[in-house]
């Protein structure tokens, strides 16, 4: 009884371990290496992007800023022009939030920002919800760079767990098998 107790338990606290959101702390870098130009934003899944501009950042800022993020799969989402000073957008002390389409993803590792223009921009964080994956926060508090993608990139790392299935239901499935052993002990 008591490894069944264990197994529920276990297969339980996996349940939760997919569902809770993710935050990643370090420092966003130049991503020199990353070519962002070819992506095609052909896919069925909308993600949720909120984005917080710092409290010592421009008070607000008329330049261009494009977004991109992905998985370690090579699916990648890209936003183009999210900017829009007539709307107030990226004002000091605001959070944005906006609706982006693109191809399907797994798991959210990698995410960047490209400014032009002369204002400046600060970023305290961007908070990312996708169909297939858990949310993830990435923090920036840096002022980002004119010209260049600025961000994290966290794809080549090796994963600490299993990249999430798609949410067609086999996660869902992939938790039964345990609850069914516990019913039938």
């Amino acid at each position: 009884m008591k490894a069944v107790s264990f197994l529920f338990l276990l297969q339980l606290n996996s349940i939760f371990i997919f569902s809770q959101s993710q935050s990643i702390v370090s420092q966003p870098q130049v991503l020199e290496s990353k070519d962002f130009s070819n992506i095609q934003n052909v896919g069925g899944c909308s993600f949720t992007v909120v984005i917080k501009t710092s409290c010592s950042s421009v008070s607000f800022t008329r330049d261009q800023i494009s977004l991109v993020f992905g998985d370690a799969y090579g699916n990648q989402v890209y936003a183009p022009r999210i900017d829009d000073p007539s709307t107030r957008t990226f004002e000091r002390c605001s959070t944005d939030t906006f609706q982006v389409n693109g191809p399907c993803t797994y798991q959210i590792c990698h995410v960047a920002f490209y400014r032009t223009g002369m204002d400046g921009w600060k970023p305290e964080s961007i908070k990312i919800y996708g169909y297939n994956s858990s949310p993830v926060t990435f923090y920036y508090n840096a002022f980002v760079p004119s010209g260049v993608w600025f961000g994290f990139d966290y794809c080549s790392r090796p994963a600490q767990s299993p990249p999430l299935l798609p949410s067609n239901g086999k996660l869902f499935l992939t938790a039964i098998p345990g609850f069914l052993l516990n019913a039938l002990v």
